[in-house]
């Protein structure tokens, strides 16, 4: 925040989340400047149904891609929020599910929406503090109902606690005077978007070396290494030509396939390693450590052991895109089971080697095979007898271990490219966040700020970044 100005005077507040606030600003209690508006949607003002995501904002419930709509009797128990309200969800204030709406429309009764009814009153203002994760934070002393959820990497991936009118009511924000309201509010329109953007762009590019890692992938494992080799038809329309001193052989003809266990709930919490649903799914190859433990037993750790090579496909999902997708294991995982819904091939000895299996079957032509073959009812499942139809290229083991290295190698390259760009995501996140809050907070005065013509603001945020 150091190449903005600061204002000359400060008064403390003593409310941790603001801390100082510019001398002339006063500190005011939410109910002296918002409303809550709680019109009933009943007898039914309006069918059209409003959705609120952290992502998005405000955004018509029809337009969101849903299959069907609610019913009108079903709304009738809704609220109305009306064009310029900030609308909070309840149970996830607290993570900045926020935003001001644009249209009018009916409301979830978790939902709330605030209006003012002072005319020097900015709401886009007023909205940008319930995006200050400080204010956020603070917000969990108050929150009732918790839900947790942990992401794999420990981070915290949702939360739900429910915090009432009543507390909002009495926390008190910042009120700059009008004028400034708007001038802050304009500022963290501009410097957000510009933020927002270039957020965007880098996820873009972490889609595309996705997309190009999976097309090295691709044609690697079906054309080789050596461009000049002589090729022949695989007789396998998804498959196309392969190199001529390949085999192309049926899944069946290479292995063997089994089901995983299926045990009863009350074995699972402690015992021995349990390889999930989860793990095959999330990982190309299976960790090192599995995510859970059951109350197996001897034979059980026989009939359903994991070995250097097998690997574990996913058997049973709600659409047939998550089905069928592969983990390698690349280390035995002793005294451990894998799932119920998950299907195990081991190959035969000598046949596959474990590097170019891990990249083999996890690569995007086989949901040719996956979705052309696969019957969709209410839920998809993948049998032993349709993956054992999957047709397989077979390169010798010596050819197989140089395109398992060499996709090795660049599986690597892709992967600090990747992790580079999520680098710079985290980074401008940090920045939009200290942005938020130093400006809603009076910690930067933007009072004789003045919105450039051109991009080139937008290069030097990217430029600092990248520094």
């Amino acid at each position: 925040m150091s190449k903005y100005e600061q204002y000359s005077e400060y008064t403390e507040t003593g409310i941790s989340w603001i801390g100082s606030i510019p001398k002339h600003w006063e500190l005011v209690p939410l109910r002296a400047v918002l409303q809550f508006r709680n019109e009933k949607n009943d007898p039914v003002k309006t069918s059209n149904i409003l959705s609120l995501s952290i992502a998005k904002g405000v955004t018509l419930y029809s337009e969101e891609g849903r299959s069907g709509n609610k019913r009108k009797d079903d709304i009738t128990a809704y609220k109305i929020a009306h064009p310029n309200d900030i609308v909070l969800n309840s149970m996830n204030i607290v993570v900045g599910a926020v935003g001001v709406s644009k249209y009018f429309g009916a409301i979830s009764p978790v939902y709330y929406a605030l209006h003012t009814y002072k005319k020097e009153t900015s709401l886009k203002y007023y909205a940008s503090i319930f995006h200050n994760s400080s204010f956020q934070k603070d917000l969990l002393r108050f929150g009732k109902g918790i839900l947790i959820k942990i992401s794999d990497n420990g981070k915290l991936n949702t939360i739900r606690m429910k915090v009432s009118q009543e507390d909002l009511k009495g926390m008190y924000f910042p009120r700059p005077p009008f004028k400034e309201q708007t001038q802050i509010a304009a500022f963290l329109d501009h410097e957000t978007a510009k933020i927002d953007t270039l957020i965007h762009k880098q996820q873009r590019l972490i889609e595309l070396l996705k997309e190009k890692h999976q097309a090295v992938i691709s044609h690697t494992v079906t054309k080789g290494l050596n461009l000049d080799a002589p090729m022949k038809d695989s007789g396998v329309e998804w498959l196309g030509e392969v190199p001529e001193h390949w085999d192309v052989k049926p899944l069946r003809y290479l292995g063997n396939c089994q089901n995983g266990i299926n045990i009863g709930a009350e074995s699972f919490g402690s015992g021995y390693p349990f390889i999930s649903y989860g793990d095959a799914y999330k990982n190309i190859a299976l960790p090192k450590v599995a995510s859970g433990l059951v109350q197996s037993t001897k034979n059980d750790r026989v009939s359903y052991s994991l070995n250097i090579g097998d690997v574990l496909f996913t058997r049973t999902s709600e659409t047939i895109e998550e089905i069928g997708l592969s983990s390698t294991c690349l280390q035995k995982i002793d005294n451990a089971v894998f799932a119920g819904f998950l299907i195990r091939f081991r190959p035969f000895d000598n046949l596959l080697n474990s590097t170019y299996s891990k990249f083999y079957f996890r690569n995007q032509i086989l949901r040719a095979f996956f979705i052309k073959e696969m019957n969709l009812v209410t839920r998809a499942s993948l049998s032993q007898e349709l993956l054992k139809k999957l047709s397989v290229t077979l390169p010798p083991l010596v050819e197989q271990k140089k395109i398992g290295d060499y996709l090795d190698k660049k599986e690597h390259t892709f992967n600090k490219l990747i992790l580079k760009s999520n680098n710079k995501i985290d980074l401008l996140k940090e920045r939009r966040t200290a942005l938020i809050s130093a400006a809603v907070t009076g910690k930067i005065d933007v009072r004789n700020w003045v919105a450039p013509t051109t991009s080139s603001d937008t290069n030097e945020v990217a430029q600092e970044v990248t520094a």
